[in-house]
């Protein structure tokens, strides 16, 4: 078994000291390396990897959102979400957004190794802690519908939403998602007017609750 995985993370340290540790696994192989979702996205149709290692919380565009662009080109891709974050909502957006592995960072290294051999084996693999939060949340959904409903936003929306979170100006979003000024200001009043909220402000607070950023 030869597993081909991208890495991606936005700190260097991380990266780096991950890719050390599986290349003691021959049957591993790291074919490359990304610092934010974009550039990820962006790897990831060149080098076609089996398994994709994605932490959320990064600049430009989050993990979750690069899963969804993952899985669109590639539906049979497996992506392995590597975090802090071990809330419900964030775990419960990685999951619906593609990912079928789910460990926290704080996980010893071979839990790691364990889930992408059982990734390569289509299998899913939760590591303990977010098994628990999981099977916690299901129950909620199953008592409470509601739980589970969704901010109306489409995949085009919520990126546009991170970057003006992070602070990106209009003029700069466009060429960054290769469209015009006139479609981003389209994204922002739709966004405004399915959320009710009308002011960059209220945008980044709502961005940052609902893990699209962690500016």
């Amino acid at each position: 078994m030869n597993v081909k995985v991208l890495l991606v993370d936005d700190h260097e340290i991380m990266r780096e000291g991950l890719c050390a540790l599986l290349k003691k696994h021959g049957e591993i192989e790291v074919v490359g390396q990304a610092s934010d979702g974009r550039n990820a996205v962006k790897k990831f149709d060149n080098l076609l990897p089996d398994i994709v290692v994605m932490d959320i919380g990064m600049p430009n565009l989050n993990g979750i959102e690069a899963a969804r662009q993952m899985r669109a080109k590639k539906p049979n891709v497996k992506i392995m979400a590597l975090s802090t974050h071990s809330d419900g909502p964030t775990i419960a957006k990685m999951l619906k957004a593609g990912a079928t592995g789910y460990i926290l960072k704080d996980s010893a290294f071979t839990e790691l190794v364990d889930g992408i051999k059982a990734m390569a084996d289509d299998k899913t693999y939760l590591c303990s802690k977010i098994s628990k939060v999981v099977f916690g949340d299901y129950v909620k959904m199953l008592t409470n519908p509601k739980w589970a409903k969704g901010d109306g936003l489409t995949s085009r929306e919520r990126e546009v939403l991170q970057l003006v979170a992070e602070g990106y100006t209009t003029k700069e979003i466009a060429p960054t998602l290769h469209v015009s000024v006139k479609t981003v200001d389209s994204h922002r009043e739709h966004i405004m007017e399915k959320l009710n909220i009308h002011n960059i402000a209220g945008l980044t607070k709502y961005a940052i609750k609902e893990g699209l950023t962690y500016v």
